[in-house]
């Protein structure tokens, strides 16, 4: 049997390391699907499982537990970066400035008070990371600040300290944040079914849905105008997409005059549709979708490279009219400055050998949604652990500022979904692609943490400082949240269901927003989380650098 015990407590080999991390993996996603009402550990099942393993001995060889940590955190990170890339600069626009804001100012704030912590209670550096990152349940946090210390040159049991700071603190950054909920409906006594009627109907140009309209041109003013020259076509936020003219239907034209008798179909916002309608007569009774003809309507994929980057405009002689685009969640009136992405799915209108024509353009393989391209993966890795490794000096720090493993993938893989594609290589993952290298990257790292920090943990927890430490991560969970909450309700007169999609997602939790959802059939609680979540990651990802940064320079001098 010492075969057996050399594989799971020697701390030496592959094979040893291989175990160790499986076993506390399984057990540990395991755990973390246990619920309590709504609550459950999620991916930090791993990291309690991790620290009881390695309070009892198991071990991994210190070189291989490093590696296996530091990857499992890029892999993380970037896919987190290709989820939230495509979206990242859309979070800003009309309300979701101030959504951010918010939630810029739970992230700011939380750092602010660990600082205060730092110097009010003497807590060493170590220490406050750990507490902001679970205090906050954020795990990239937690590897930022762990890369940053190595940055820094700390010592071996200075770098795992944090993992156990944040192990303490993690049950009230889970439990805070479902109380500051309570806690701001019960102070505005808010009737939540009332709210959630008031963001459905709130004029929200952001939820406008794209619908289609038949009208009938009867107004003698506009008799032989082009009509692209109308305002709603002209500053394209309506596609006419057929005419229909002395019972003839055909692909309509910008440069199409427009008569007496003439019927349209045009689609678009409801608003810019009645001001169409205004300016050509009155609104059909007949639907031309309905009649025979030979112009069809047809939705196609773009996959084909040849196509990527190219504007709508571009493809304005392929007898094809683009009426909606659609990208990611979003259904767009398609610009024809658009420039086309891959995955991009537009609704076609035209005859059918030229839709066939035009598929065979675009590509539309749907088979070539679900094959994930290796090569770029590899590449935004290299990329992204280059530009992490890059120095930034900064007078007055004792050591360069680096992205680090945690900040340059992050950085690259935003980038790069944005850009879309270079050539032929095309940074588009299946949703089951990211998500898999996501859970993969975040359970390597939090197993790997937890066996790290088991040693001293219950040590630390019983006779050492553990109680201090969980009393200073409340207040850096709940002061944050509670300002925020009684901000966004009593200044901003948000949502009740917005704000608490907000406060969830400025902890980019998961299990806080699914609490959330559960006080009431909604969409404003999920709006909110994927508003703020790009800009929020990013900070939770830069805060804890810069706060160590900059209180390692102060401790020097």
């Amino acid at each position: 049997m010492d075969w057996l015990q050399s594989l799971f407590f020697s701390g030496h080999g592959v094979a040893n390391s291989v175990v160790a991390i499986c076993l506390v993996a399984i057990l540990g996603l395991a755990a973390g699907e246990i619920k309590i009402k709504a609550i459950k550990l999620g991916i930090a099942g791993p990291l309690f499982v991790g620290i009881a393993f390695g309070h009892f001995g198991l071990r991994m060889e210190k070189e291989i537990l490093e590696f296996a940590r530091d990857f499992g955190l890029i892999l993380f990170v970037y896919a987190v970066g290709i989820t939230v890339g495509p979206g990242f600069l859309e979070a800003f626009r009309k309300e979701g400035v101030l959504l951010n804001a918010l939630a810029a100012f739970i992230v700011i704030s939380g750092g602010i008070i660990a600082v205060g912590l730092h110097f009010g209670f003497s807590l060493p550096l170590d220490v406050v990371v750990g507490l902001f990152s679970g205090g906050t349940t954020n795990t990239p946090s937690l590897a930022a600040g762990m890369e940053m210390l190595k940055e820094l040159k700390a010592t071996s049991e200075q770098i795992g300290v944090p993992g156990q700071a944040y192990a303490v603190a993690y049950p009230f950054g889970i439990i805070g944040i479902l109380l500051t909920m309570g806690l701001v409906r019960m102070i505005f006594r808010i009737n939540v079914a009332a709210d959630s009627d008031r963001w459905q109907t709130a004029p929200d140009t952001d939820r406008k849905t794209i619908e289609t309209m038949n009208i009938d041109v009867c107004n003698p003013e506009i008799v032989g105008n082009p009509i692209g020259k109308l305002r709603p076509l002209r500053d394209q936020e309506v596609v006419v997409s057929r005419f229909m003219q002395a019972g003839t239907q055909r692909v309509a034209s910008p440069d199409d005059p427009v008569h007496i008798g003439d019927t349209v179909l045009a689609i678009g916002p409801r608003p810019e549709l009645k001001e169409l309608c205004d300016s050509l007569g009155r609104e059909a009774s007949v639907r031309l979708q309905d009649v025979q003809s030979p112009i069809k309507a047809q939705r196609l994929i773009v996959t084909s490279s040849q196509a990527l980057g190219k504007r709508i405009a571009d493809f304005s002689t392929s007898g094809v009219i683009v009426t909606r685009l659609s990208r990611g969640n979003a259904e767009l009136i398609p610009d024809r400055a658009i420039k086309l992405q891959f995955g991009d799915q537009v609704m076609c209108v035209g005859e059918e050998e030229r839709l066939q024509a035009f598929a065979k353009v675009l590509g539309n393989d749907p088979k070539a949604m679900q094959h994930t391209q290796m090569i770029p993966i590899f590449l935004g890795i290299f990329l992204g652990a280059f530009l992490g490794s890059v120095p930034l000096f900064i007078p007055g720090l004792p050591a360069p500022l680096k992205l680090g493993l945690a900040g340059g993938p992050v950085v690259i893989a935003i980038t790069l979904s944005r850009i879309g594609h270079i050539g032929p290589l095309v940074w588009h993952m299946p949703a089951a692609t990211t998500s898999a290298l996501r859970e993969i990257g975040i359970t390597m790292f939090m197993c790997c943490v937890g066996l790290y920090a088991g040693n001293s943990f219950i040590n630390t927890l019983i006779h050492g400082d553990g109680f201090k430490w969980m009393a200073c991560a409340t207040l850096i969970t709940f002061l944050p949240l509670c300002l925020a909450g009684l901000l966004a309700r009593g200044v901003f007169k948000l949502n009740y269901l917005t704000v608490c999609g907000v406060l969830a997602g400025s902890m980019t939790d998961p299990p806080a927003l699914a609490f959330a959802n559960a006080i009431h059939p909604s969409d404003a609680q999920a709006t909110a989380y994927a508003t703020v979540y790009p800009l929020t990651m990013c900070l939770r990802i830069l805060a804890p650098q810069i706060m160590l940064a900059a209180l390692w320079a102060a401790s020097t001098h």
